[in-house]
């Protein structure tokens, strides 16, 4: 058990566990102490020292954040000597940013902007140090970099190495020469980076964002030549409120549906239907290579790994590259939908694809490298035009004008509108991995999978890495082949945990059949298309949304959407079978490591 501490701070007496900081003490008896490089995924970096306290009996103002708690300490948070040095080291941050706030595109969400307004930076105490012709990197499809507008608190650099254990992104340079950089100086593109976009998330500023399209589509929009579909995933529905002011979790789902078609798209269709698509394909693929492991005794790639975060395929593909035989072949739920959109929905509409527009509303950056791969053409055109984050739609539903709250709920247009419950859980770490169970399970036995109300629990949670067993007894005859078997699934989030799962596969350890992997922490609700910001306890809101979304789904296995039914009877034909094959799996690219 800690040692505990006690302490007074502002007057207020906390008692707090030994190796706490004083940041963390303040927060327990919810006094507010301001920060910028600090961040609760993060590990503490004190370097941008905005955090500064006044401790009875010390010379110097040490950063909350950075300070250990001490037995018997006294701690003022609001003395005039720390505001004046907050107000300064806020000043000399300014100093050397760009602040042409209006035209930012995190202006209003700037955490830097609210600490200038709130200790009142309105003069130039000191003269602006920045430096002139700064160029902005727009080379990536996923994330553009202004260093004009970087505070260089270093967040970015921590995430990537600590979150995604990827290292894009660098410290360069000492003292005025220190900036966040890229390995010699890189573009982005051209650095081993996966696109998740976490830095985004996690900047303070404007100085990392997503490349932003939404002015292309506004313009297709307008094109009457052109018919204009969006997608949207099941995380944006739980996280698009908050783009528009409403509480964290708050889904919106009917509301969307009306302020996108109200925007002028001509069809508003559900990724939820090309996600139950994906676990009836990966369903049927698992089984395959399970087969042909146990039964025809072939060296069949296992564990099989789910590829539906294109952070993670291209992680992987830089990582792991030998090691690519274990990703599914299936498409992501999105890539399945912009090639089934230009095939199948242009022929029940009659529309000659070259005119129809697929536009997709993700909670990720990486989508907009996805739909950019060259793989993604099986349709005979660009599978997927154009990928908008959830920060994007919010901006073009204030852009439009409408009061998002006075609209009455709406629904997704019929064809390939319809979905699952296992859809929508898709948004949350372990919900690809709950869908497929639920699936795969009555495939081979006939019956629903053995857990109450269909829940998977040991699947859920932010866990890095989770763990399930299910034993396969009494099987139709089809699969006699798994009678007895106790199929193991794991589930990582965060490229650090699925770095661990890797290297038990590379040790020859892994014991699993089975492995969902996202590359963001929670999954796609903590996606670096999400609105900002994102920590833990937001995660568990929009995860409670989700599996809420689910619960109140009339059919809730991706097998039972009659949707899905009626295209493998139209235009599929069957799981696995040429034209899936063709337009809804894909291959992978092995990319250098460094």
């Amino acid at each position: 058990m800690a040692k505990e501490i006690k302490l007074t701070i502002d007057g207020i007496e906390v008692t707090v566990d030994e190796g706490q900081s004083i940041l963390d003490a303040a927060k327990k008896i919810n006094v507010r102490i301001p920060t910028l490089c600090h961040h609760e995924d993060l590990c503490v970096a004190g370097n941008c020292r905005v955090c500064v306290v006044e401790v009875e009996g010390w010379r110097i103002l040490p950063p909350a954040c950075a300070t250990p708690v001490m037995e018997g300490l006294s701690i003022n948070t609001l003395s005039p000597k720390v505001r004046r040095a907050r107000k300064d080291i806020i000043n000399l941050l300014v100093s050397e940013h760009n602040t042409q706030c209006t035209t930012c595109y995190r202006s209003i969400n700037c955490e830097l902007q609210e600490l200038a307004a709130e200790y009142n930076i309105d003069n130039a105490n000191y003269m602006s140090v920045l430096k002139p012709n700064i160029e902005i990197d727009k080379s990536s499809w996923s994330v553009e970099h202004d260093p004009s507008k970087c505070i260089r608190c270093q967040r970015c650099v921590r995430t990537c190495a600590e979150l995604q254990h990827v290292n894009a992104l660098t410290v360069a340079h000492k003292g005025k020469d220190m900036e966040i950089s890229t390995f010699v100086n890189l573009p982005l593109n051209e650095v081993v980076c996966t696109n998740c976009g976490q830095c985004i998330t996690h900047c303070p500023t404007g100085a990392l964002t997503e490349r932003r399209y939404f002015d292309d589509i506004w313009e297709a929009i307008g094109d009457p030549d052109k018919h204009v579909i969006i997608n949207t995933a099941p995380s944006v529905r739980v996280a698009l409120g908050e783009t528009l002011g409403y509480p964290v979790g708050e889904r919106v789902t009917g509301k969307m549906v009306t302020a996108l078609k109200k925007i002028g798209f001509d069809s508003v269709l559900d990724t939820n239907f090309a996600a139950d698509l994906t676990i009836i394909e990966e369903g049927h693929e698992l089984l395959g290579r399970l087969q042909k492991k146990l039964v025809n005794k072939e060296n069949v790639a296992l564990p099989m790994i789910s590829s539906c975060s294109p952070g993670w395929v291209k992680f992987i593909e830089h990582m792991f590259p030998e090691y690519l035989g274990h990703l599914s072949t299936c498409k992501s739920p999105q890539q399945m939908f912009g090639a089934v959109a230009k095939t199948y929905y242009a022929e029940k509409m009659g529309l000659d694809p070259k005119n129809i527009v697929s536009v997709a509303g993700m909670p990720c950056a990486a989508k907009k490298f996805e739909a950019n791969r060259p793989e993604m053409h099986d349709s005979g055109y660009r599978d997927v035009d154009a990928g908008l984050t959830t920060r994007e739609l919010g901006h073009m539903i204030r852009e439009a004008g409408m009061n998002f709250d006075e609209l009455p709920d709406g629904q997704f247009d019929s064809l390939m509108g319809e979905s699952s419950g296992a859809a929508d859980i898709f948004g949350a770490t372990g919900g690809v991995m709950e869908a497929a169970l639920r699936t795969v399970y009555e495939v081979v036995t006939g019956r629903e999978v053995p857990f109450k109300n269909l829940n998977i629990l040991p699947v859920r949670g932010l866990k890095g890495v989770k763990e399930a067993t299910i034993k396969i007894e009494n099987c139709i005859p089809a699969f006699s082949f798994l009678e007895g078997v106790e199929v193991r699934v794991a589930i990582a989030h965060g490229l650090l945990n699925a770095r661990k799962i890797m290297d038990q596969i590379v040790a020859g350890e892994s014991p699993y059949h089975f492995i969902e992997v996202m590359a963001c922490p929670g999954g796609c609700i903590g996606g670096g298309g999400q609105p900002i910001p994102t920590n833990d306890e937001i995660r568990l809101k929009r995860i409670a949304a989700i599996y809420a979304e689910d619960a109140g789904k009339p059919i809730r296995k991706s097998h039972d959407n009659p949707q899905i039914t009626k295209v493998y009877a139209d235009f599929l034909k069957e799981p696995l079978g040429h034209k899936s094959h063709h337009l809804l799996h894909t291959n992978y690219t092995k990319r250098n490591r460094y």
